[in-house]
């Protein structure tokens, strides 16, 4: 089972690309020149420090590989992609071209561009955070080949027998005697984009198999038709026959990636789309890696609750997304729909993840959710406080906030590839405008922003400052108030009570999903009370606010009044 740090992680996620970025034309389909891309060096100092002091522990720098890209960088020696199979004018972050090399949208000197991350590992390792990198096993570009892999490296699939659909010693899956062909109306960067490229058609003959696994030589255009699937040794279109001994190939080329970016100072992984990789390979690759580099942590992406023990106890995995449980939970709760409640968060600790709470990582965005500010989750950033709450002071597993975030951007508007539907672009270049405002041109004072913002920023500095600084949040015990308080005057679905303790502390953690105020009497269980010796009087101190509550005897109870979307953490 995966190793578990001593402390809580908190992730500040954010992509370079977009993060450095100080550009506001924002033209859809937009070009590098017009748009404006972020470098390496635009995160500072300054801005690891400001990142250090909301509270952070690690940065998750999310597209930094080099991937298949529209932009021309063949005066660098570096050949142009196939516009007809990249998705966006920057591309996808997730369908990676040279995996021992760097994006050089992120350079400031091309070539320099691996010197350039190396700098910010150790910039970032110097203002007291830990790195996290990306890690994609399923599946490359269509255009993958490694130019500057180390010596005695071979490529994926260069020593492939393409005559064969299937054979483990294969790197890719075949579609023999059929070529590729491009998703019928994909128009690449839009109508301005022109390149003698674009012209609907890629050479890949024979075909391989597409990376959410398409088995066929015409994928769809809502497929991931700009990438490969890799073969780990399992044969998906014969019941899944798996073929794992010998090692297949392809593991220790893994391997090989892993051991190259963990000598580079990389803390962490963030393992894209786990469960389509067989999780015998996670089990040997994680104890491998671990043995070698001790204190590596690994962060699987994973959304089949069935299989979460699973990944965890045999693939080895440190932490997993709990996306399908928590994070839908509190999105229901957090928009007020139809049947929302907060009892749906006791079945995700009592039932999804009962007795690997502590292995999940908690979130309420990513990039590949919607902003919360935007119209198609909440429309008000503020309507999250009690969801944010929630998801940094469950349980002493991870807790993670993607970049802008903290300021309410709402992803307004198309960017290119993908709907116009809350979400900040992963393929397109493009500025994000209220974090440009916290930016501030490189200053990152926040002097641009708003006074809702700045409290809002504030909000989230105090909660994950308050989760790091106090053990009873970072390590303590839970204990759940909801049957104590069912019965209590005020109480309905859409409150969450629950206690963090320590031998040394308590935290009694209160939220109100409603979007009105509520008032309770909250009490605790006379179990709860006998097992923490407490009676008599008790003075109630909110880490969030200042204010402080007392009751005369806490056997009879405590008074509260909520605000309307808002929650407490009462340390007495």
């Amino acid at each position: 089972m995966g190793q578990l740090s001593d402390h809580k992680l908190i992730i500040y996620q954010l992509l370079p690309r977009l993060f450095g970025n100080t550009k506001t034309l924002n033209k859809t389909y937009g070009s590098i020149e017009e748009n404006g891309v972020g470098k390496f060096n635009d995160i500072s100092d300054k801005a690891l420090q400001e990142i250090k002091k909301m509270g952070f522990t690690h940065v998750w720098y999310t597209g930094v590989i080099e991937h298949a890209t529209m932009t021309d960088y063949s005066a660098f020696g570096i050949k142009p992609d196939d516009p007809d199979i990249v998705k966006g004018r920057a591309g996808s972050p997730y369908a990676i071209k040279d995996y021992y090399d760097i994006d050089p949208d992120l350079a400031i000197d091309v070539k320099n561009r691996m010197g350039e991350y190396e700098a910010l590992i150790s910039r970032t390792h110097a203002n007291g955070l830990k790195v996290i990198m990306d890690f994609v096993p399923n599946h490359v570009a269509r255009t993958y080949a490694s130019d500057v892999k180390p010596e005695g490296i071979r490529d994926f699939g260069q020593d492939d027998d393409v005559s064969k659909s299937f054979d483990p010693k294969n790197d890719f899956y075949y579609i023999p005697g059929q070529a590729f062909v491009v998703p019928a109306g994909y128009n690449p960067g839009g109508d301005d984009f022109k390149s003698p490229l674009k012209d609907g058609r890629f050479d890949e003959n024979p075909a391989k198999a597409t990376g959410n696994d398409v088995f066929s030589a015409t994928p769809l255009i809502d497929d991931w038709f700009e990438t490969m699937k890799l073969n780990y040794g399992v044969d998906y279109q014969n019941n899944r026959s798996q073929y794992f001994d010998p090692v297949p190939p392809l593991w220790n080329k893994m391997h090989d990636i892993l051991n190259y970016w963990s000598a580079k100072g990389i803390d962490a992984f963030r393992c894209d789309m786990v469960e389509m990789v067989p999780f015998e390979f996670w089990g040997w690759i994680i104890s491998k890696m671990k043995a070698e580099h001790p204190g590596l942590i690994f962060i699987g992406e994973a959304y089949d609750r069935k299989l979460y023990n699973k990944y965890i106890t045999t693939g080895n995995f440190d932490y997993l997304y709990d996306k399908v449980g928590l994070y839908d939970a509190i999105k229901s709760l957090t928009c007020d729909e139809p049947g929302a409640s907060t009892w749906e968060i006791n079945r995700v600790w009592n039932q999804d993840t009962n007795g690997i709470d502590r292995h999940m990582l908690r979130f309420m965005e990513n990039h590949d959710e919607q902003r919360i500010a935007s119209p198609y989750f909440a429309g008000n950033p503020w309507l999250a406080v009690p969801g944010m709450i929630v998801s940094a002071t469950l349980s002493t597993g991870p807790v993670m906030v993607y970049f802008g975030q903290e300021v309410g951007e709402p992803a307004l508007g198309p960017a290119g590839f993908g709907p116009d539907e809350g979400r900040s672009t992963i393929f397109d270049y493009h500025g994000i405008p209220e974090h440009q405002k916290w930016m501030n041109n490189g200053l990152f004072d926040g002097d641009q922003l708003s006074d809702s913002q700045k409290n809002l920023r504030n909000f989230y500095r105090t909660l994950l400052n308050a989760v790091h600084n106090n053990e009873a949040l970072r390590a303590g015990n839970f204990w759940e108030l909801m049957l104590a308080n069912e019965y209590q005057a005020g109480f309905d679905q859409y409150l969450y009570i629950f206690l963090r303790y320590t031998d040394k502390q308590r935290i009694l953690v209160i939220t109100n999903f409603n979007r009105s105020e509520r008032s309770i009497k909250i009490k605790l269980p006379a179990d709860l009370l006998q097992q923490l010796n407490l009676s008599g009087k008790k003075e109630f101190t909110d880490l969030l606010s200042g204010n402080k509550y007392c009751t005369d005897n806490i056997e009879a109870g405590l008074q509260i009044t909520l605000p309307a979307s808002d929650g407490m953490l009462l340390e007495f």
